[in-house]
């Protein structure tokens, strides 16, 4: 998908995904430490806004820049600020060593591409930062309420243990649950969650 793809499906004035935070995301930022976090594939914001509301300095990385906007207008909304970066994931570096958390909510790319950014994740972190992801696995392909019709988009728990090597796994499950996020994920759904720290240095 690219970015007109996406700009246009950002372009309506109501919120694709709604203006709450992933469930997933809110259950777990309490082990999110003091520092800036990066939000990559963001969209319109609803989840680093959230973040930037915990006291977060937040960057928000996605193609889009119609969905970039509409971020910073919620931020705006709500008396927050955001840092927003219009970017393609396969151009983006993450810089090494610099994230208290990076957050990957329903972003879904081609293996290989997934495995290279995965690997920059585990860099990118803070010693004791975490990432938290949520994503859609090939069994959602039976309910059809949300994510990608193409498998190899989809990833699963086995393939993001290798992907995420050198980070703890906290939390490492396949799952189905109810997913309701604005008109765009409504329903039942299998998906993938994990939530992984980088270990302190000692």
């Amino acid at each position: 998908m690219n970015p007109a793809f996406w700009d246009n499906r950002y372009a309506a004035p109501d919120f694709v995904f709604g203006t709450e935070p992933n469930d997933f995301l809110r259950a777990c930022a309490g082990h999110i430490p003091a520092g800036p976090v990066l939000c990559l594939g963001e969209g319109e914001g609803r989840n680093a806004v959230f973040l930037a509301g915990r006291g977060h300095a937040v960057t928000a990385v996605d193609q889009s820049a119609t969905g970039l906007a509409k971020a910073r207008r919620l931020a705006a909304e709500r008396g927050l600020t955001l840092e927003t970066t219009v970017a393609d994931l396969a151009d983006y570096r993450i810089q090494p060593d610099t994230w208290a958390a990076i957050v990957s909510i329903f972003l879904h790319l081609p293996p290989e591409l997934r495995a290279q950014v995965y690997a920059q994740v585990a860099a990118g972190l803070q010693p004791g930062g975490v990432l938290i992801l949520e994503a859609y696995t090939p069994a959602q392909l039976a309910f059809g309420t949300g994510g990608p019709k193409v498998v190899e988009l989809l990833p699963t728990l086995t393939g993001l243990r290798a992907e995420l090597a050198g980070l703890d796994l906290v939390i490492a499950r396949e799952c189905e649950r109810d997913v309701i996020e604005g008109a765009g994920h409504s329903g039942r759904a299998a998906v993938v969650q994990v939530l992984a720290r980088r270990p302190a240095r000692i």
